[in-house]
């Protein structure tokens, strides 16, 4: 089975799958109200990004495009990659419930053995946050608890735990969260105060730059959504390199940075 490596107490990463846009990505859901995606430039955005993925020294399996699920791209949604472990959701978007299926095989040739998350609870990784061996989850429109209550059972079997958090205003968890290692987490609006989260450094992100609070650390470089100075310099201020992705496309469809690639 395929194990990441730690340094110096934090996750090293080796390894990304990511998906290809389809075209039918202009029907993909979303609530931004930022017009419709322009597909070439998607397309060309989704390839810088697997470019700064390789600069944080991330190997990458590129999958196709699948015209069946507008939605697709967004790969975070539909598994959960651990350490040791690699866990298939099931999206709380009925739209998305299929897209775990064609995920699976990339999945098992890094993780032979997979578990799953049945019906009777639904969970889209994007509301999981990993710091060290603890998963933050967010309760959402996404994620329900009898899907949480799973997942945390699965977690704890293999030595790892897990926590449900509140929320009513994100979309997912990480919406709202980013963790940067060193204690440090980028929080915007209800995630400000969030009792959950208190022991840690939080970086509030301004509202008028609400987009950039997902970002991604990756060996020690955070990839920053391209256009959001205040939040760029925020963490730069706290000694990161930093390297900024377009996104444009992809915010249209309420996607953001993580959402975009299973890092592992």
């Amino acid at each position: 089975m395929f194990i990441n490596k730690k340094i110096l107490g934090k996750q090293m990463f080796t390894r990304a799958i990511v998906r290809k846009p389809c075209k039918a990505m202009l029907n993909g859901l979303t609530s931004a109200s930022l017009g419709l995606p322009d597909y070439d430039l998607a397309c060309e955005q989704h390839q810088d990004y697997i470019s700064a993925l390789k600069e944080c020294g991330l190997q990458i399996t590129e999958l196709p495009a699948l015209e069946s699920y507008p939605d697709s791209c967004f790969v975070e949604d539909v598994a959960l990659l651990t350490p040791n472990l690699a866990i298939l959701t099931n999206p709380g978007a009925d739209s998305r419930r299929g897209e775990t299926q064609h995920i699976a095989a990339a999945v098992r040739e890094f993780y032979p053995n997979l578990e799953k998350i049945s019906a009777a609870g639904h969970v889209e990784a994007g509301d999981i946050m990993m710091v060290g061996e603890h998963f933050y989850i967010g309760l959402s429109d996404r994620t329900d608890i009898q899907g949480a209550t799973q997942l945390i059972d699965i977690l704890e079997k293999n030595g790892m735990t897990g926590s449900m958090v509140e929320m009513s205003e994100m979309l997912h968890l990480k919406t709202g969260l980013s963790y940067l290692e060193n204690n440090n987490l980028l929080t915007f609006g209800e995630m400000h105060g969030h009792t959950e989260f208190s022991g840690f450094n939080r970086i509030e992100i301004d509202i008028d730059e609400a987009y950039a609070a997902n970002s991604v650390w990756i060996n020690g470089t955070v990839l920053v959504p391209e256009g959001f100075p205040k939040t760029l310099n925020k963490i730069e201020q706290l000694g990161y390199k930093t390297r900024e992705v377009a996104m444009s496309e992809f915010q249209k469809l309420d996607g953001g940075l993580s959402c975009l690639s299973l890092r592992f």
